[in-house]
């Protein structure tokens, strides 16, 4: 794939979570005024922001999770449009980025399983920034495979093969599916 296509990804990944994290902030901010608020974004009782928002896993480093995220999806939305535009990113910023996604997923998985199998809730803003983060991992491992500090020529094969594909499509799978058990 080409490196515009990739930024492109990047790029469409970092505004979806840009804006789904800053409406989440929005409604945060909703409740932190008024705790009895009704959201927006309560569709069902399994889909109830109000039930997420509320629990202490949205505000792990004490102020909203969606704050952070905000923070992340714009910082990494311009390293996405510094590509886009054909401007270069050094190898160490590249890899940077990618250890920065690849943190932020290992915590969305995290809050995404707080959210099923403790909250017993899923907020819908949160699932458009999961789905970012998968957009925007996979397109920085493209970028990146050629500069990987180990398993480079693996990592090359695979891309060639398109079998990294399949394994974000397999994650999403099972994630959903896990969701969907616990709720169904």
């Amino acid at each position: 794939m080409k490196h515009r296509t990739l930024y492109t990804a990047l790029v469409a990944g970092t505004a979806i979570g840009l804006v789904a994290s800053f409406l989440q902030l929005l409604e945060k901010l909703v409740l932190l005024k008024n705790s009895g608020a009704t959201l927006s974004c309560n569709l069902s009782s399994v889909f109830s922001c109000t039930n997420v928002l509320n629990a202490w896993q949205s505000s792990v480093f004490g102020f909203p999770n969606s704050l952070l995220c905000v923070v992340l999806f714009a910082f990494i939305l311009g390293i996405g449009l510094v590509g886009l535009t054909g401007g270069t990113l050094g190898r160490g910023v590249r890899l940077a980025v990618q250890g920065l996604s690849l943190f932020f997923l290992g915590f969305g998985l995290w809050f995404l399983w707080q959210s099923t199998f403790v909250i017993h809730a899923i907020c819908i803003y949160c699932l458009f920034c999961f789905g970012a983060l998968f957009l925007i991992n996979g397109s920085i491992l493209r970028l990146n495979a050629a500069d990987l500090p180990f398993g480079r020529r693996r990592m090359q094969q695979a891309i060639e093969n398109g079998v990294d594909i399949i394994g974000w499509v397999a994650l999403v799978a099972i994630v959903a599916a896990a969701m969907i058990l616990q709720f169904s």
